[in-house]
């Protein structure tokens, strides 16, 4: 078995309202930052063990369909790497 490192971002989709992201951004425009925009995701870091990367990556996607996404909301990045 080897060990991997995995780094999952979980983001709402687009078009739908990210209500802490509009108080960041209304705070940081209050600090005077010429703010646009700003959303609000959440980054999981992962230790697993896998057979090899291509191993560790299917189970990383796994875990974001089970657990960590949801897929009516939520769109979800991650990268695999040997820890």
């Amino acid at each position: 078995m080897v060990r991997f490192v995995a780094w999952v971002e979980v983001w709402l989709k687009e078009g739908l309202v990210d209500a802490e992201g509009q108080a960041v951004m209304e705070a940081l425009r209050d600090l005077g930052y010429q703010v646009t925009s700003a959303r609000v995701g959440k980054v999981y870091r992962i230790l697993l063990e896998a057979e090899d990367e291509g191993d560790a990556k299917r189970m990383v996607e796994e875990m974001c369909r089970r657990l960590l996404a949801n897929p009516v909301k939520d769109n979800y990045v991650f990268r695999v790497e040997r820890a």
